[in-house]
């Protein structure tokens, strides 16, 4: 038994060497065969012996095309009947946009010119307030030539020159019962017979019942009365038919004055209520009073909608 075990551990030692030479040998020639192929194979390469259609796709696509480009998908064109309705919408909303500010424009100019009128007419009535005083105007005249000196010349040059002088009422009423004696009898230059006349008118008198009385105290009375009134124009007329009226020749050139100037106001304060054509404002502009248009008739009036999607 021992013999037979030695003799098998030194066939097994003699083997061993000689399977590890004949795996090396196998191993080596292989990795030569490869080597010797890829060197073949890069020489076919690269002297182009081998054909493109041999050679594999991805290949062949990175030596034609080189790198990579992303691909974009083609866009898809636009809809003509969306474009235009589109179109049309932006058309009506900035026609709508234009007519609104039209309209404020209008309605701004309306106000400023409503404005510039209301501030005459208190220039008017400060004027009229300052005669009835019978104070200077002071920087009214100014105002008074500023606003309407364009389109009532002769009315400002009247209230301005009266009010130089100014010539109230208290005092034409004081001044017409100063003359009370003068215009109730005739003048002194008068000849006997044109008293004598006068004296005998007075005793026989025929008139309506409805008519007024010719006696010289009723006339004075009825013209002081009117003249309270504001009606200068019949205050004078009744104060004429007195017997003294030559001796109220100055008396009634300060009635003409003092009517005369307030005609001239009430065609001032007539121009800044209902003609404002050339009046002012207190920069000197001309004043616009243009109302807000109106749509034509039959017109349809735009109205914005959204734009189609």
């Amino acid at each position: 038994m021992a013999d037979d075990y030695s003799y098998r551990t030194s066939a097994s030692a003699a083997a061993a060497p000689r399977s590890g030479v004949r795996t090396r040998a196998v191993i080596g020639t292989a990795i030569l065969a490869f080597l010797v192929g890829g060197g073949a194979v890069g020489y076919a390469l690269w002297q182009g012996l081998v054909p493109p259609t041999l050679m594999p796709p991805a290949a062949v696509v990175a030596k034609a095309e080189g790198p990579a480009v992303p691909v974009r998908a083609p866009a898809a064109s636009p809809d003509p009947a969306a474009l235009a309705a589109r179109q049309d919408a932006l058309e009506v909303r900035a026609a709508a946009l234009a007519e609104r500010l039209d309209s404020l424009q209008l309605m701004a100019g309306a106000a400023a010119g409503n404005a510039a009128r209301a501030e005459a007419l208190l220039v008017a009535l400060a004027a009229r307030r300052a005669l009835d005083r019978g104070t200077a105007l002071g920087l009214l005249e100014d105002q008074l030539r500023l606003r309407f000196g364009n389109s009532q010349p002769n009315a400002v040059a009247t209230v301005i020159d009266a009010a130089r002088e100014p010539v109230t009422l208290a005092q034409l009423v004081a001044g017409l019962d100063d003359l009370a004696p003068t215009l109730t009898t005739p003048p002194a230059a008068a000849g006997s017979w044109d008293r004598l006349k006068a004296e005998l008118a007075g005793l026989f008198v025929i008139r309506r019942a409805s008519a007024p009385t010719p006696e010289p105290t009723a006339i004075l009375r009825r013209a002081r009365i009117l003249l309270e009134e504001g009606r200068s124009a019949d205050a004078m007329a009744e104060v004429r038919r007195l017997p003294g009226a030559p001796g109220a020749a100055a008396w009634l050139a300060a009635v003409r004055r003092y009517d005369g100037a307030r005609r001239a106001l009430d065609v001032l304060e007539t121009a800044a209520l209902i003609e404002p054509r050339g009046l002012r404002d207190a920069k000197g502009a001309a004043v616009g009073t243009t109302p807000a248009r109106a749509p034509a008739e039959g017109a349809a009036t735009p109205v914005p909608t959204a734009p189609a999607g």
